[in-house]
């Protein structure tokens, strides 16, 4: 316990995840630095003893380790590059954001060039199990030193698997459960439009379904918020156009023919066009 009170985290992000995370590291008795691109968003958190910087080389300076939980590959690249002076050869990098296969590995470069030990540990679950740190964490990198990110991890989720010794698996890995994600959430608004399309009252659906083998809080979840038009954010449609694109984007790397994405993409696309992107992932059911 004494080695982690001792251990400085750099937050760098604070948004809807980046906040609940750095919360539960203060609460693990972590000593933790926070930056954020919009100030406001990151202020809330000196009141739980986290010390709020300007910028993202005075966050990171003298920090142990650093956790980037910002929006795409190229805000981690740019980010980390800005403060690159300030941070100190041997620091630990865990990557938390969904940055796809080709960010993943570029940004493998930059830290071999800066000198950060990097960890690819893209996280699975939104904000109600960021809040709860039961946080699924898919975690990629060198052995020697995860005796020393695995308290980290354990501070913020309830599980971490551990992908590969090779950078960016985690990332793929990641894009792979996002998809089955996209695609229940499609299947769930689909199957509720056609009840009611038909004349059905959608909630017999969901009364089916209940306590059978194709339940699932996950299930519960989503068809609740569709059916009560209650679209809360915990991943936004904004955020599900970014991921199913990465997903699309990798499979035609790879030469992969997975139909699905492309529609589950293009599904999100129309509810971002129609105005619902700032509303959760869930409002593929009123497009």
């Amino acid at each position: 316990m004494t080695t982690q009170k001792q251990l400085k985290i750099a937050v760098l992000g604070t948004g809807l995840m980046g906040s609940p995370i750095a919360r539960n590291l203060q609460k693990k008795g972590f000593l933790v630095h926070a930056w954020n691109r919009t100030i406001t968003k990151a202020l809330p958190l000196q009141t739980e003893g986290i010390q709020v910087f300007n910028t993202p080389a005075d966050t990171v300076r003298d920090a142990d380790i650093i956790i980037t939980v910002l929006k795409d590959g190229m805000n981690v690249q740019q980010v980390l590059e800005g403060a690159a002076s300030t941070i100190r050869k041997g620091t630990i990098l865990l990557q938390l954001s969904t940055i796809g296969v080709e960010a993943a590995t570029s940004l493998g470069a930059l830290a071999e060039k800066i000198g950060l030990i990097y960890y690819d540990a893209p996280i699975q679950g939104t904000k109600q199990p960021a809040e709860l740190a039961q946080l699924v964490i898919l975690a990629s990198g060198p052995i020697d030193k995860r005796t020393e990110v695995q308290p980290v991890f354990d501070a913020i989720g309830k599980k971490t698997i551990w992908v590969s010794e090779q950078e960016g698996a985690s990332s793929c890995l990641k894009l792979a459960l996002n998809s089955w994600v996209f695609s229940l959430t499609h299947g769930i608004a689909e199957s509720l439009t056609l009840a009611k399309g038909l004349g059905i009252d959608p909630q017999l659906v969901v009364d089916v379904i209940k306590g059978g083998p194709m339940d699932s809080v996950f299930f519960q979840s989503k068809a609740a918020a569709m059916l009560s038009d209650d679209y809360t954010v915990s991943f936004s449609i904004e955020n599900a156009v970014k991921d199913a694109q990465l997903v699309v984007d990798a499979a035609k790397q790879f030469n992969l023919q997975i139909d699905g994405a492309n529609v589950s993409l293009t599904r999100f696309e129309h509810a971002l066009k129609a105005g619902h992107g700032d509303k959760d992932m869930a409002a593929t059911y009123i497009i």
